[in-house]
């Protein structure tokens, strides 16, 4: 028979403490080996950085479900070596709803909700929120053109009845 134990310890406070201790005296003098532009462009990406996810996180918490996945990013690195986000994108299903035109109306005004979700949409969210404004207005026109063709259908009934009465009651007078 064989078999195998395996101890999984805990780290210590003490241990927990000292890997902090060293994390942050490796950065203090990662800090203090830039140079003054270096530590501003640090700072600029790291405002960047929270700016993108800030943006990004409102589409995702709008989105009601229509996001496909989380929100995906682009990186830059900074002159101490890490990686900013840069950039963002969440992928929204904005296809309309084949066949029925409430369940798209009502998908287009969520993607819209989440394509101006953040505080200052970009163009490109602006360009989403103006497709789903015109997939919303053709299935508003699905909706009524039902209705449209019921009364062409009466009205051109109508005048069918009027043209045979017409041509029914057409007669000559001769002298």
């Amino acid at each position: 028979m064989i078999s195998s134990n395996i101890n999984i310890t805990k780290p210590t406070y003490m241990e927990n403490e000292f890997s902090l201790f060293k994390k942050e005296k490796k950065q203090s003098s990662a800090d203090n080996e830039l140079s003054e532009s270096d530590k501003k462009r640090v700072q600029e990406l790291k405002k960047i950085d929270r700016e993108v996810r800030t943006h990004e996180q409102a589409h995702l918490a709008a989105s009601g479900g229509l996001a496909r996945g989380g929100a995906s990013f682009t990186y830059t690195k900074g002159p101490d070596g890490k990686k900013y986000a840069s950039g963002g994108e969440v992928s929204i299903e904005i296809s309309p709803v084949e066949g029925k035109p409430e369940e798209t109306i009502r998908r287009m005004q969520q993607v819209r909700r989440a394509a101006t979700a953040p505080a200052d949409p970009s163009s490109q969210d602006r360009s989403v929120a103006a497709k789903a404004t015109r997939e919303e207005a053709k299935a508003r026109a699905e909706l009524s053109k039902p209705q449209d063709d019921e009364k062409e259908k009466n009205n051109s009934g109508i005048l069918s009845v009027y043209k045979n009465e017409f041509q029914e009651s057409t007669f000559s007078v001769t002298a």
